[in-house]
């Protein structure tokens, strides 16, 4: 009943996390931890802390994110999950690229990779299903887009749409990654991929999909006299 309870809280959460709901979100989450703990599910709870990692870097805490991942792993590794002790340092490689540490992030995604060729083949839990190479190219993405390395982004988030069907939101925030990644090196194409993001968001009730679409607004400006690009500019304004 802990471990059913944690498992819908942590959901309420990730809901709230999506709205831009942060403080919401982050009593879910502890919350869910608590339940987590009071079960004895380490593989939860250590799913929960990488969860808590991954907004902490969202909102500019990479710092306090670092120690998040670390707990998490320590958790990760209790419970036996190699998949998912393999996302805990992908939470902690984010945040090392959030404080501009090529060394240590590349260190972390290395060690992730390392852990994840070690997964079992049984079938992992419910709540961890969703972690695959796909979700692990997303999340190098994000981390080399934190450094400024255009090609490795790209080449990563174009990986990342070898996804399972059904993970929209997801899909939104993957084509942007690669949208953005596109843009100085071809405008023209960053907002062809750009409309398949907007398209998918305009479905959803994401104001985080938004959230990166203003990034890729943001990024597209010094081209805005392009009449394309100034359209597109437009749309994603019009739906903040």
């Amino acid at each position: 009943m802990f471990s059913a309870t944690a498992e819908l809280t942590k959901l309420a959460g990730w809901a709230a996390y999506d709205h831009e709901e942060h403080g919401l979100a982050q009593r879910y989450l502890i919350q869910a931890l608590r339940l987590a703990r009071a079960a004895g599910d380490s593989g939860l709870g250590a799913e929960i802390l990488a969860a808590m990692s991954h907004q902490a870097t969202y909102v500019g805490r990479p710092g306090d994110a670092i120690d998040l991942a670390r707990a998490a792993q320590i958790s990760a590794r209790s419970a036996g999950l190699a998949a998912l002790e393999s996302e805990c340092h992908l939470a902690e490689a984010h945040g090392h690229a959030a404080r501009q540490d090529s060394s240590l992030s590349i260190a972390s995604i290395t060690a992730a990779e390392r852990t994840f060729s070690k997964a079992e083949s049984a079938d992992p839990p419910e709540w961890l299903t969703y972690f695959d190479g796909a979700y692990m190219s997303a999340k190098v993405a994000h981390c080399f887009r934190e450094l400024g390395d255009d090609t490795r982004t790209a080449r990563f988030a174009e990986q990342s749409l070898d996804m399972s069907d059904g993970y929209l939101r997801g899909r939104a925030f993957n084509l942007t990654l690669l949208a953005c990644a596109r843009t100085s090196e071809d405008p023209l194409e960053a907002v062809r991929i750009g409309h398949q993001a907007l398209d998918i968001a305009a479905g959803l009730s994401s104001r985080r999909s938004y959230a990166y679409l203003g990034d890729l607004r943001q990024r597209l400006s010094p081209y805005a006299t392009m009449p394309e690009i100034e359209d597109f500019r437009q749309q994603t304004t019009r739906r903040d």
